[in-house]
């Protein structure tokens, strides 16, 4: 096991070590994708004197296939569909709304737990800074990338503390800018470059997101 970080917040303080240049950035906001990011955006955002919130992220599953994605709906409201894979698979309009439709509910729940009534996130002309805990295939950070650019987004930027070269690779055809503390060769799993990789809570998701907001307003 090679545990780089002792856990996900003390791989957002390394993380935030990389990404200075954002400091106090008068347009910049990093969003989190809930769960096992947030702590990691947290320390990012602290470190970096930014606002923070949650980006929640569900895919679109093609039915019968529901690993392959047809689109995605994220916060904010905003839609993704793959319009070349829904026309070659046939699918009906009122099929993908219903779908759409299912995860929306799923979405909106999660948005309720996480951010209770604080408005909707704003994309449009911001430098968004999209954090997760480490990528594998870096499927649901490409689905949130296309959803920040759906959200007139003016720069997109990923940033995780490990994830391996093939799919920083492919991160970069997406996104504007990519940044990781570890991109190893030998990759097996998020979880073996930390220590202490356990499930974060949705209540450390809501405690974290309050002390974010808090210091926002004493800033």
């Amino acid at each position: 096991m090679f545990q780089q970080f002792r856990d996900r917040r003390d791989a957002g303080r390394s993380l935030a070590r990389l990404l200075t240049q954002y400091r106090g950035h008068p347009r910049a906001t990093v969003l989190a994708l809930p769960r096992g990011g947030v702590p990691v955006g947290y320390e990012v955002a602290q470190a970096l004197q930014l606002p923070m919130d949650v980006f929640v992220v569900r895919k679109l599953g093609v039915p019968g296939q529901e690993e392959l994605a047809l689109g995605a709906i994220a916060s904010g409201g905003h839609r993704v569909i793959n319009v070349q894979l829904v026309e070659m698979l046939g699918l009906a309009p009122e099929v993908v709304d219903s779908i759409a439709e299912r995860e929306g509910r799923e979405l909106a729940r999660r948005e309720r737990v996480y951010r209770g009534d604080r408005p909707e996130v704003e994309l449009r002309d911001r430098v968004v800074i999209l954090v997760d805990d480490g990528l594998a295939t870096g499927s649901t950070m490409r689905v949130a990338v296309e959803a920040a650019r759906a959200g007139d987004a003016a720069r997109v930027i990923v940033a995780v503390p490990v994830a391996p070269m093939d799919t920083m690779a492919l991160m970069r055809e997406d996104a504007d800018e990519v940044v990781a503390c570890l991109t190893p060769r030998d990759f097996m799993a998020v979880g073996e470059w930390y220590a202490n990789f356990g499930q974060t809570r949705d209540e450390e998701v809501v405690e974290l997101l309050n002390r974010a907001e808090r210091f926002e307003r004493t800033a």
